[in-house]
């Protein structure tokens, strides 16, 4: 039996409504009541509905969990998701004897009731992003299959929840939280790997409490981040010769009072910008160095140089860090009257530069409020809800004089007392079983006694069976912790391995600093030079001719492509100052003609190079890529050549053939812009041109716009800023024919899709998407709402209307505007 609104009597779909309160006459007799997505801030007279087994309360303005809800003693299902609840009375869930799943997600919890492990059927649990710090009351809940606690403020959680017979937990998720025990890379591995640790801490009591912290020093060039690096491990101040200069990373660790510090020292220079982002974690402490001699209160462009370009790319990359300023070459300032005065001015720009930041995302969240279906901006609504979440903690600026061994030492107590202050974010303190500490320390002595190949990359499996021949641990009880501790060390810094990412997860590497070393021989500021200086031997060894060294430097300075074969030679020549006498190992680092090497596959797989199609047509045959479809060969998988070359845009100088190519914009184009906030982060619009042109065999590269070609349709995405709003266009020529929108959408939505994919690798970023209205001069747009989860058919329902007018009283076909296939006559 339905009502008169299609709805059947029993279930009501009430969701996006704007409903301010219950409607009582319609849901007297429902089973399953929708009223998500509307303005509710209370549920009073929902005790009338005692028929209720399924309740969607989920995002609306509801700040109380009402007493009212323990009359509905049916409940199967309530999602309470996504509203302003801090606290869950006692009394109430354990009248709910039917409650199988609750969710409460996204939330302000602080604590849970104590007799919530009274509401015995509960099966499916979601607390996540809430501000937990406890979750004992939940131990004794029998039935419990599911539990998500993820971003809250965990310590520890309960051992009992994981033993035998007390639950049937099958799915614990406990990411985003400051744990100590168990740390938070036992719980990535899931209900297993925390009922491994726990009993691994019965088995071996003799437990310790281990002080590690990854710390990266950040900033610009001739900042003194080497220097001040160096004099912290030594304990004095350490001279560093210009040309001592750091490239790449340098790798180093120190152990003090307790504490063990891996130190990452980024070099400053652009070049290297690209490859940061591969080696930069969460939960670490940055130690970002300005130099306060050069610094200028007076002029802007000191500060954005020196400081704001890094704190703003931390904020994006790992929006939760802890940085610690400092202030180096005081030594070179007039006198302290100088020094202070540019600490506060460095302090107070900071603290405006991060409340501005909140200031602007708190603005975009209110312009989605007033929309007239602000529903349709749900997922955009709660991006922006996690943005406003993050903390970035900034400590005060330290004033530094490098070449005073007092002021080297009350660094270190200062990070020692930053380090414990902090530990919250930092996560620097973990619990872990003896057990643990003998595997790691076996990884060591594998090291140390070179049963591990000089270049540290070894497969999974040979790794765990190189262990077991120095640890008394049985096969099983290796292989049930190994998984987590390499996690742990990969966060900490002592190793890498990229468990995430199909083709390198079989793969450990013992030695980051060789992988480093690698990346530098490419990725650096004087590649050019480097080139041309390749002796005749070395070119010999590739049978290549010097005549070719002049063409490979000239397609390095001109198109941004460098040959295969020169990376070979370089790399060699870099690993032959590292290994003596192993060519098989050379071999499987630098690749041969017929077989790309470990680098070449790195490079590529961290979208630091695309492989260059060279020669290729134009191909109206290219296959289309479409949105949605799962298989798809790219253009990189389905032509990789280990005698070719690779396109670097990094090294591009200039968009002279795309320009070409391209020709002059025209007033019916069809452009989408698509902007980030705070702003594009350094080298995304590089990692844009190889994701996009990895799609079709056919492109144009430049150093801020590149030309795709599928079939006999172009695109051209540009990265461009309007009024300081940084911004990625993708536009494409109007079609003829009407029945060529879906491709050309297929096309655009593609280029989206790719651009989607590569912003979730920067937590603190944020996009919107508009279309600017068409007709010449007018200055007003169209946004998108939510498409991101939209799956190839759902694309096309974006907008149901023929015809869209924009605000300042312009008509376009939506066609124009939205992915629409235009209604054929």
């Amino acid at each position: 039996m339905t009502s008169p609104n299609g709805n059947s009597w029993e279930e009501w779909d009430l969701s996006g409504q704007k409903l301010k309160s219950l409607p009582h006459d319609l849901l007297a007799h429902a089973r399953k009541a929708d009223l998500q997505r509307n303005k509710l801030k209370r549920i009073t007279g929902i005790s009338r509905f005692t028929d209720l087994t399924e309740l969607n309360l989920s995002r609306n303005k509801i700040m109380e969990f009402s007493q009212e809800i323990h009359n509905l003693h049916k409940l199967e299902k309530l999602y309470m998701n996504q509203n302003n609840i801090r606290a869950i009375p006692e009394g109430i869930l354990p009248h709910l004897r039917r409650l199988k799943f609750l969710k409460l997600s996204t939330n302000r919890l602080t604590k849970l009731p104590s007799d919530i492990n009274q509401c015995t059927s509960i099966t499916y649990l979601d607390l996540s992003k809430n501000c937990l710090q406890n979750i004992q009351p939940l131990v004794g809940l029998p039935k419990l299959k599911e539990l998500l606690v993820e971003k809250n403020q965990l310590t520890e959680l309960p051992s009992q929840l994981f033993q035998n017979g007390s639950c049937e937990l099958i799915t614990c998720k406990a990411t985003g939280n400051p744990l100590r025990c168990p740390p938070e890379e036992v719980c990535a591995g899931g209900v297993m790997d925390i009922q491994s640790y726990f009993r691994q801490m019965e088995e071996n009591p003799n437990t310790r409490s281990a002080w590690t912290v990854k710390t990266m020093f950040l900033g610009s060039s001739m900042a003194g981040k080497s220097t001040l690096c160096r004099s912290l491990k030594k304990g004095k101040p350490v001279v560093v010769a210009v040309e001592d200069r750091t490239e790449g990373i340098e790798i180093t660790q120190l152990y003090t009072q307790g504490v063990r510090f891996l130190f990452w020292d980024f070099a400053g220079q652009e070049e290297y910008y690209l490859t940061h982002h591969v080696f930069i974690t969460p939960r670490a402490l940055v130690i970002l160095t300005c130099d306060l001699a050069s610094y200028s209160t007076v002029d802007p462009q000191s500060f954005k140089d020196q400081v704001w370009f890094w704190m703003n790319n931390i904020q994006l990359r790992v929006p939760d860090s802890v940085v610690l300023l400092v202030g180096t070459h005081c030594d070179q300032c007039r006198d302290q009257e100088e020094v202070m005065e540019k600490k506060k001015d460095i302090e107070e720009k900071v603290r405006i530069m991060l409340a501005n930041r909140k200031k602007v995302l708190k603005q975009q969240k209110k312009n989605l409020e007033e929309n007239m279906d602000a529903s349709l901006f749900t997922d955009q609504l709660d991006e922006l809800d996690c943005l406003l979440e993050y903390n970035l903690k900034v400590l005060d600026l330290v004033t530094l004089d490098c070449t005073k061994t007092e002021d080297i030492d009350n660094l270190r107590s200062h990070i020692l007392m930053c380090i414990q202050t902090e530990n919250e974010f930092l996560c620097s303190e973990s619990i872990l079983p003896k057990s643990y500490e003998s595997v790691e320390q076996a990884i060591h002595t594998l090291v140390a006694l070179q049963q591990i190949p000089q270049h540290g990359i070894i497969l999974l499996e040979e790794l765990g069976d190189l262990i077991l021949n120095h640890v008394e641990l049985s096969r099983e009880s290796l292989y049930s912790i190994l998984r987590f501790l390499l996690r742990y060390l990969h966060r900490i810094g002592v190793i890498v391995w990229y468990e995430d990412t199909s083709i390198l997860s079989d793969k450990v590497f013992i030695q980051p600093s060789f992988l480093i070393s690698m990346f530098k021989t490419i990725v650096r500021h004087d590649l050019v030079q480097q080139l041309e200086g390749v002796p005749r031997e070395l070119l010999m060894q590739e049978g290549a001719l010097v005549k070719q060294k002049f063409t490979w430097v000239d397609d390095l300075k001109c198109r941004g492509t460098l040959h295969n074969a020169a990376m070979r030679i370089l790399v060699r020549r870099e690993l032959e100052k590292l290994i003596e006498d192993d060519d098989d190992l050379v071999t499987e680092v630098v690749g041969t003609r017929k077989e790309e090497g470990i680098i070449l596959a790195l490079l590529q797989h961290f979208e630091v190079c695309l492989p260059a199609l060279v020669g290729s047509h134009l191909n109206p045959q290219a296959p289309v890529f479409i949105p949605g479809e799962k298989q798809w060969e790219s253009a990189k998988e389905a032509k990789k050549d280990p005698d070719g070359a690779c396109l670097f845009p990094i090294y591009l100088k200039d968009d002279l053939i795309v320009c070409h190519k391209w020709g002059e914009d025209k007033q019916d184009d069809l452009s989408i812009h698509v902007y980030f906030l705070p702003e594009i982060p350094h080298g995304f619009f590089h990692r844009v041109i190889i994701k996009t042109c990895s799609l079709y065999p056919t492109y144009w590269a430049g150093r801020q716009q590149c030309l795709l070609c599928c079939g006999n349709r172009l695109a051209v995405v540009r990265q461009k800023d309007k009024d300081g709003d940084p911004f990625i266009e993708i536009r494409c020529r109007r079609p003829e024919k009407d029945e060529e929108f879906r491709q050309l959408w297929d096309l655009i939505l593609a280029v989206m899709s790719k651009v989607f994919v590569l912003s979730r690798q920067w937590p603190g970023l944020t996009q919107q998407v508009h279309t600017p209205c068409p007709e010449r001069g007018c200055p007003h747009y169209f946004t998108w709402q939510d498409w991101q989860e939209l799956n190839n058919t759902d694309f096309y329902n974006i907008v149901k209307e023929e015809k869209l007018v924009c605000q300042g009283g312009h008509t376009r076909r939506t066609e124009l505007i939205f992915p629409k296939v235009p209604v054929l006559q």
